[in-house]
């Protein structure tokens, strides 16, 4: 109580000093429509935003908390204003691979540089970086050159106070590996929460808060504030350290200059809008590999799901998957349907001490004795197929780091440009100890993986992540990551698997925060393993989750006999690409249905998937999208009597000449249904 008495009266005395004073200024977006100010209220940085004069944000408080090298402990009420800077950028870049092959950065900028009215912190100096776009904002805190060069961040007071309160849609922040249903509520009823969040304003607009380009510092999460007063405010909650497997106080240790990560918020009328928004990669620097030759989007089958379906384990035995047998049919089916990749997983030795079994940690080098490594990735060079690697940790994250150039140098030497790592443990172990894996010291392990593997022409699919924040720009060997509820819960989740309206929420929530690893492709419904538990859709809903759901790796997930099958319906698996020219949301709902729409990368074919949630109904689809000419519509839907409980694999395929100017096409989706269409130019 003695230490909070002292804190107020420091800020009272502050407050006196500057005499109420408010130092503001503003900066508007391109078009005129966003405005933000910037204000020092009683020496707290505070911004408030509006859009066409009418205020979104209202005065939100802003700044660190941190203590110098010298031992002082700067709070966050003593700042005065030294001066301003303004800049325009409007830019076009092209993308390495993506929803788009080209964005465009359109911003105008404010820099307010300040220093501290405390004359024995006189040399101590801490800039904000505004940006705001068309479509919302973004800030960062800048610590220029200086005398103090190591810095502690206690805390961040990055804050949303809004005018109204909106809905939310958001996971607990504790959720293991960020793998959770998003629960609509208003503000006041959530506790922490993970970043990204996706919220519905009171006017019926649309926004989403995140963060871009995290490096060196620990991942954001959001709280609301408690109390009748601050109802509608959101503050910010940084990932702490441990020690000694405690949580303490430290979030960050910072060595200036240094810039913080990117906070910002996405501000649209409609939800088309809001997914169309490129701020996050705007934000994050352009790519930092020269040769980025190597890099190339595929699809890929594995012997995964059948693990889970728990017909084959990961460690060798009498039902082992990663053979040599398997890998070569695997192989063979892969060559055979147009799909670039095959992912092993359980080839290597280790997995007994993941399993308890014994204490040995896992060899990235060594395949067990029945996967023939040499054999395989000669016959998958012949058949011009690329072995996806696996690499599971554990969550000994410091063991793998100390491995890392041995295992991509055995990776480079097999021909393996892709790995998918794992970190399957509530706390990982870094070099710091014991931490939570979204801590300052988990996100600099990932970024160590992330550039050694670009070292030797390794594309990453990062499992069990610190969310993803737009890295894939400067780093585009970041191929994709997890991070989201997975197919894998549909077979053995307690729950009985994901809702249909699980997928529909998708699009607007974590998917905005970058590609996702959620392996669609089921075409077996039946779980003879935990009956209660399956795969909530039709298979059209899994064919339209490859369009939905992006990811530049993108697995279809089933066993190969389950394909075969339905030989037609796999057809469009094998069509459509995992890299696009643009791609536009034409129609949906949060959590209700999804139509997406998206041209592939250097020609002339749209596809397009359509899903929704335990409703069914029916959709309206305008062509317009489409270019001149004439396209065959490839069309697969529901069939007349589908559902996803008891008829799931009842479809129809059938194909329609179509033009751009002819009248929207309506398709009856299923309970739990979807629909994929292939526009082939003619």
């Amino acid at each position: 109580m003695f230490k909070k008495s002292v804190y107020l009266y420091i800020c009272l005395m502050v407050a006196l000093c500057v005499s109420c004073h408010r130092n503001a200024t503003s900066v508007s977006s391109p078009d005129g429509q966003l405005k933000l100010s910037f204000d020092l209220i009683d020496g707290v940085p505070h911004y408030s935003v509006s859009r066409d004069g009418q205020p979104v944000l209202l005065p939100s408080p802003m700044g660190l908390t941190f203590v110098t090298n010298d031992g002082d402990t700067v709070s966050n009420c003593g700042w005065q204003l030294s001066q301003t800077e303004s800049a325009s950028v409007d830019e076009t870049w092209e993308t390495v691979w993506g929803e788009e092959r080209l964005i465009r950065d359109y911003h105008n900028e404010l820099t307010v540089h300040l220093s501290p009215l405390n004359t024995k912190l006189s040399s101590l100096n801490l800039s904000i970086v505004f940006r705001v776009f068309n479509d919302g904002f973004a800030f960062r805190y800048v610590f220029p050159e200086q005398e103090a060069k190591q810095l502690t961040v206690l805390d961040e007071h990055s804050s949303y106070v809004f005018a109204e309160e909106p809905q939310i849609w958001s996971i607990p922040w504790r959720t293991e590996y960020y793998e959770a249903l998003f629960e609509k509520t208003p503000l006041h009823e959530k506790d922490t929460m993970n970043s990204p969040i996706t919220l519905e304003m009171a006017d019926g607009s649309y926004a989403f808060i995140h963060e871009a380009a995290l490096t060196d510092y620990p991942c954001q999460n959001l709280y609301a504030l408690n109390g009748s007063e601050a109802s509608s405010q959101l503050s910010t909650f940084l990932t702490p350290w441990m020690k000694d497997d405690q949580v303490i106080e430290d979030k960050a240790y910072v060595t200036t200059p240094f810039a913080t990560p990117w906070r910002f918020m996405i501000l649209t009328r409609t939800l088309p809008e809001m997914v169309a928004s490129r701020i996050m990669l705007n934000l994050n620097e352009p790519c930092k590999i020269e040769d980025t030759s190597w890099i190339r989007p595929m699809k890929f089958i594995g012997i995964w799901w059948g693990m889970h379906m728990r017909e084959w384990t990961w460690r060798q035995g009498p039902n082992h998957g990663a053979t040599t047998e398997h890998m070569k049919q695997y192989l063979d089916f892969a060559a055979d349907n147009h799909i670039q990749g095959v992912l092993a997983e359980g080839w290597n030795l280790g997995w007994e001490g993941y399993e308890g079994i014994n204490n040995d940690r896992f060899s990235f080098v060594t395949p067990y004795p029945d996967y023939d490594i040499n054999f395989l990735s000669e016959y998958a060079k012949q058949r011009g197929v690329q072995i996806v690697c696996h690499h599971e940790t554990s969550g000994r994250a410091n063991e793998y780091e100390a491995d890392l150039d041995t295992a991509y140098q055995y990776m480079q030497r097999y021909g393996m440009h892709a790995v998918k790592t794992g970190y399957v443990a509530p706390i990982i172990t870094t070099n710091d100890g014991h931490q939570i894996n979204r801590s300052q010291s988990g996100v600099r392990h990932y970024r160590k993986v992330i550039e050694t593997a670009a070292k030797y022409q390794v594309m990453i699919d990062n499992h069990e992540p610190a969310m993803p924040t737009g890295l894939q720009r400067t780093w585009p060997n970041l191929m994709t990551q997890e991070g989201i509820r997975g197919q894998e819960w549909n077979a053995w989740s307690a729950d009985g698997g994901s809702p249909c309206s699980h997928v529909c929420t998708l699009p607007f929530t974590r998917m905005m925060a970058g590609p996702a690893d959620y392996t669609p492709g089921v075409f077996a419904f039946e779980n003879p393993v935990i009956p209660g538990t399956r795969v909530h859709s039709t298979l059209c809903n899994q064919l339209a989750l490859f369009v939905v759901l992006y990811s530049p790796l993108q697995m279809a997930c089933d066993k190969i006999e389950n394909y075969q099958k339905h030989p037609a319906e796999f057809q469009f698996i094998k069509d459509v690409p995992c890299d696009w020219e643009q791609s536009r949301l034409l129609d949906g709902q949060i959590g209700e249905y999804v139509v997406m729409a998206r041209q592939e990368r250097g020609g002339n074919d749209w596809y397009l998937g359509a899903i929704t949630n335990e409703t069914a109904r029916d959709i309206t689809i305008d062509l317009s999208f489409l270019g001149e000419g004439e396209y065959e519509a490839q069309i697969y839907r529901d069939g007349d009597d589908a559902e996803w409980q008891e008829r799931p694999y009842s479809t129809n395929i059938e194909t329609r000449v179509v033009t751009a100017n002819d009248q929207p096409m309506t398709i009856r989706l299923a309970s739990g249904g979807g629909c994929a269409i292939r526009f082939k130019k003619l």
